[in-house]
């Protein structure tokens, strides 16, 4: 016997306030509470009660889920099911939390026609779904609903919690229909699974759609039975393993063995043949103690016997001796490292204390400076000049306070922290210790690094210095600590008052062809393979090298060029041995690298030769900055919009400090518009615009005010400044040029643009006196003090910067060229 189907007509119904819900689908004839909180909910929920109490309850449509009555009825924000629900609100309840508890009643379908209206919650104009009509009593019919019975009795036998009331109205439910609604409701679907279910109008094929689910939800359950099955014999052979282990146990002690004992007396005589501090060893005889009566098997004797182990291998007492022959010191460090006379002075200055003064404290300084310029290789060079162990902890990126401090001992996989382990593999009490990047440190729920640095960095306190694991003292206070950072703007205040600030600058064209030279090229020869006779580097290809396919403050990206070149001859060497005759091998010719053939082994040039704007512009100025990374030369650039309203428009991703440097330096010419000869109406009726390349990259800062001032000035009088002039200084509300720090990494900046004229503050001639000759003789300058000067170097009639004194311009060996 076949069911027939006859449909009947849908009917429009009234509007009605519409409830999305989130992680539920609610059916016809389910009673089932709701949790709203969102005003517009609660707004829907109270109209509906003012009114006669029905409401339309849909769920939200599951992104990335599509199929039959899976299609969104509205657009976002109510994005929701077109298939829903008219339910009855039997009860509300207001919560302390804010929230309403809303206790519905499913009554029947209904499908979103259209958004009626959205005052303070959305209203829907629905249409009732009805259920196809179905003969009941077909062969197949009744089939399908034994074994959904069936599969609910098996999914509940194998652990599915279900309420003994439902099973027994499932019982008396005849009607697929409601048999897979009831079913699906309390089976606990997704939400696109459910909705599924919801949306089909004919009773046989949603009874049929939810014996699927009972199918698989039967499948997962017995594998979750199996998995649970095996687990219990897992911990059956443990228990087994443990019984027998303890039998082996009773019959060592009885025939007499140690049971571990040799390896707790190892410790002992270990701990009294080093010199331990009072704390430590107390601390030490304590846990021994403790050891001696634990059985060696068990988890708490193998924390405690590393407990011990850790403490025993640290160093207690042992130094390293001190090279104190200060003249092999300087030359140590002057075979590793070009110049750095400064970090140099400040290490042999401190040998020549501890020459006088063997019980005085160790520096703790900090190289400032951009990537590249040898910070990190500078502190092993130091520890091999003064004859220490090094040891380097990497601080970049560490957010944790026990990174530093350590774990207690209590928790399970504990281990000390990075400056034990350190002092653990330097195996000296007096090791240099290299903090690289601290100036990257992090902070989160876990704790503050920077702050449990304060007492490892501090002389007062880091004698006693307690890692949590160790939990005793532990004198760091010969350690020489070298810290090294990009920039100190991110290192906390209390942190960075306890180091001493060493600024390592970038290098000079003529620095880096020396360092090349010196260090670099019979470096990479050697790895690359090559002999010394094999390559030769001309001055005129490290030149174009560095010039042409590097633009950085440091060397590491000419290091990797000149490793490129040597890979490149390296190759050729090789495939011409192998095409020769083994007996006939004659040596290859020396390559001798001009800048032809180092563009034809790097490729077309990456740097132009030449800066944007690299003629005359008008509303272009020349600037210089300075970053982590080195200096840079920005091209400022001002143009002027007749919009009728004078203001002031700035982009170029600038910081809070660098807009109010241009607002001082608008509002000032706009004070001194007669005295620099434009109109001022200028400014009133036209939108003055800054822009500063490059616009992806932040930058902040005072030092461009007087560029600023002049991009604007040179577009209001439509002529443009001197040049390939470039300039730095901050600039007050009266005019004032104002000091600036990184003077060196900005003139070398403008040097690599080929920029040789620079206007710098007058307050900043001292630290320009202290570069190096090479650097002050390719380079004229004017000091200003005010914008005045500015503007007559600029705009006015002498149009040339006054040239650095002759004393300057002396030629100067290559041990004079390093700052």
């Amino acid at each position: 016997m076949t069911a027939v189907v006859v449909t009947q007509s849908p009917e429009m119904s009234a509007e009605i306030p519409l409830l999305p819900l989130k992680d539920i689908v609610v059916f016809p004839h389910m009673i089932v509470p709701v949790f709203v909180n969102e005003d517009l909910c609660i707004n829907a929920v109270e109209s509906a009660m003012a009114g006669n109490k029905k409401i339309f309850l849909s769920a939200f449509k599951v992104s990335g889920e599509e199929g039959t009555g899976l299609e969104a009825s509205l657009e976002p924000p109510f994005d929701v099911y077109a298939t829903g629900t008219v339910c009855s609100i039997m009860r509300t309840r207001k919560l302390p939390d804010g929230r309403m508890k809303v206790l519905v009643q499913g009554l029947y379908k209904a499908k979103v026609v259209s958004l009626a209206k959205n005052d303070g919650h959305p209203i829907v104009q629905t249409r009732t779904v009805l259920d196809d009509v179905c003969v009941n009593g077909s062969p197949e019919t009744e089939a399908l609903i034994r074994a959904v019975r069936e599969n609910l009795e098996k999914v509940v036998g194998l652990g599915k919690v279900l309420s003994p009331d439902i099973l027994m109205v499932l019982e008396d439910v005849n009607e697929p229909g409601r048999l897979a609604d009831l079913v699906a409701a309390n089976l606990g679907l997704k939400v696109h699974e459910s909705q599924s279910v919801l949306a089909l109008a004919n009773p046989v094929e949603r009874l049929r759609r939810v014996y699927g689910f009972l199918s698989r939800e039967i499948e997962v359950y017995q594998m979750q039975v199996k998995i649970q099955s095996q687990a219990k014999e897992e911990i059956s052979r443990m228990q087994r393993e443990h019984y027998l282990r303890e039998q082996m146990r009773v019959i060592r002690t009885e025939l007499g063995d140690n049971d571990g004992k040799e390896e707790v007396e190892a410790l002992w005589k270990r701990m009294e043949e080093m010199n331990l501090s009072a704390e430590a060893k107390e601390e030490a005889s304590r846990q021994l103690r403790r050891l001696e009566r634990m059985h060696q098997d068990t988890s708490e004797a193998a924390l405690t016997r590393t407990h011990v182990e850790t403490i025993l291998s640290l160093p207690w007492g042992v130094k390293s001796q001190d090279n104190l022959d200060l003249k092999n010191v300087k030359k140590i460090l002057d075979e590793d490292h070009f110049g750095l006379d400064q970090v140099k002075d400040r290490i042999i200055e401190y040998l020549a204390v501890k020459k006088l003064n063997p019980s005085a404290k160790s520096p703790i300084v900090c190289f400032v400076g951009p990537p590249g310029v040898g910070k990190t290789s500078l502190g092993r060079s130091i520890a091999r000049a003064v004859g220490r162990q090094f040891s380097r902890i990497s601080l970049g990126g560490v957010r944790d306070e026990a990174d530093i401090r350590g774990h207690r001992k209590t928790y399970v996989g504990a281990f000390p922290g990075r400056v034990v382990s350190s002092m653990k593999a330097a195996k000296s009490m007096n090791p240099v210790i290299m903090l690289d990047e601290i100036d990257k440190l992090g902070s989160d729920h876990r704790g503050d690094p920077s702050a449990a640095l304060l007492e490892v960095l501090d002389p007062e306190q880091n004698k006693s210095f307690v890692d949590h694991y160790l939990g005793v003292a532990f004198d760091l206070s010969d350690v020489l600590f070298i810290a090294n950072a990009n920039t100190l703007d991110t290192i906390p205040a209390p942190l960075r008052d306890r180091l001493e600030i060493i600024e390592v600058s970038g290098y000079s064209e003529e620095e880096k062809v020396i360092i090349a030279n010196q260090y670099l090229i019979p470096k990479q020869i050697k790895e690359s393979g090559l002999a010394e006779a094999d390559v030769i580097f001309g001055k005129a290809a490290v030149s174009t090298i560095i010039n042409n396919y590097t633009r950085e403050s440091g060397l590491r990206g000419l290091e990797k060029q000149i490793a490129s070149i040597c890979r490149k001859i390296a190759r050729q060497q090789a495939e011409a041995l192998e095409t020769v005759d083994k007996d006939d091998v004659k040596k290859p010719l020396p390559v001798r690298l001009t800048p032809a053939l180092v563009q034809r082994h790097l490729g077309a040039e990456r740097f132009a030769a030449e800066t944007i704007h690299s003629e005359s512009t008008i509303g272009v100025a020349m600037g210089l900055a300075y970053t982590p990374y080195g200096g840079e030369v920005l091209a400022i650039e001002t143009n002027m919009i007749a919009t009728g309203k004078g203001r002031l428009v700035l982009t170029g991703q600038l910081g809070d400090v660098m807009k109010e440097s241009a607002q001082a330096a608008f509002s000032y010419l706009r004070s001194r518009a007669a005295a620099f000869g434009f109109d001022p109406e200028l400014m009133n009726k036209n939108e003055i615009h800054v822009h500063v390349p490059a616009g992806a990259v932040p930058k902040d800062g005072p030092s461009a005010g007087i560029t600023i001032a002049t991009s604007i000035l040179s577009a209001l009088k439509g002529s443009a400044p001197v040049q390939r002039a470039a300039m730095t200084g901050e600039i007050s509300l009266h005019g004032k040029v104002l000091p600036i720090g990184g003077l060196r990494e900005k003139i070398l900046a403008a040097l690599r643009e080929g920029i040789t004229s620079v206007l710098i503050p007058e307050r900043n001639r001292s630290t320009f006196d202290s570069l190096p000759a090479n650097v002050k003789r390719r380079v004229r300058v004017r000091f200003v003090k005010d914008y005045n000067e500015v503007y007559e170097e600029l705009f006015g009639t002498a149009g040339k910067l006054a040239l650095v004194p002759e004393s300057a311009t002396k030629d100067v060996d290559s041990q004079e060229l390093a700052s």
